[in-house]
């Protein structure tokens, strides 16, 4: 019955904790920037869930001082700070982050790629579905995000894909190639 149970003392010192760790994160996070808590990447990802078990692990456990919590947290974000500032002076980049990549072209979805970062047809019907997509004529085309979001980008009012969104994506290139080659059998059944 102990692990339904707590003493007042032991609730309140979890109560006095979270309200401690709370304003040195909150503290933490102003001082670090914005991107503290963001997903832009796989590594900030990382980082705001870590900050989230140190959180955790501050509260419910015995072992763990509130100085120890905000040590961590602050190690956490120094060390993610150092990172930003690697990735964008010397393109540590590739060690950290993951690349984004094509998955689908126009209406044709990219089999092979589509294996190899284990995303399904579903998958990717499910977030053109989410991206207000009513037919596939609408999609230049869909893309796994560093993050692991999937993103559509629209083909409207007959624009064609600014090359500078497939900056650094894996098959940008190839993507471009097939949206041009699409453009120039239309305008021949068109003319």
């Amino acid at each position: 019955m102990d692990w339904f149970l707590s003493t007042w003392s032991g609730a309140l010192q979890i109560v006095i904790s979270a309200m401690i760790i709370l304003m040195a994160v909150i503290l933490l996070i102003r001082l670090n920037g914005l991107r503290s808590l963001s997903k832009m990447s796989s590594f900030d990802f990382s980082v705001t869930v870590a900050v989230g078990s140190i959180l955790a692990s501050t509260l419910l456990s015995d072992s763990v001082s509130v100085t120890d919590g905000v040590i961590g947290v602050g190690s956490l974000l120094l060390t993610q700070r150092l990172i930003a500032l690697a990735r964008s002076r010397i393109g540590a980049s590739l060690l950290v982050d993951n690349s984004p990549v094509v998955l689908m072209v126009g209406d044709q979805m990219l089999d092979d790629t589509l294996k190899k970062v284990r995303v399904t047809h579903e998958d990717v019907r499910a977030k053109l579905r989410e991206a207000n997509v009513i037919e596939l004529t609408e999609v230049h085309a869909v893309i796994l995000e560093s993050t692991g979001d999937i993103s559509v980008l629209h083909s409207t009012g007959g624009k064609s894909l600014d090359p500078v969104l497939l900056k650094d994506v894996k098959g940008g290139n190839e993507a471009l190639r097939m949206l041009d080659v699409a453009h120039k059998v239309q305008v021949d059944e068109a003319g």
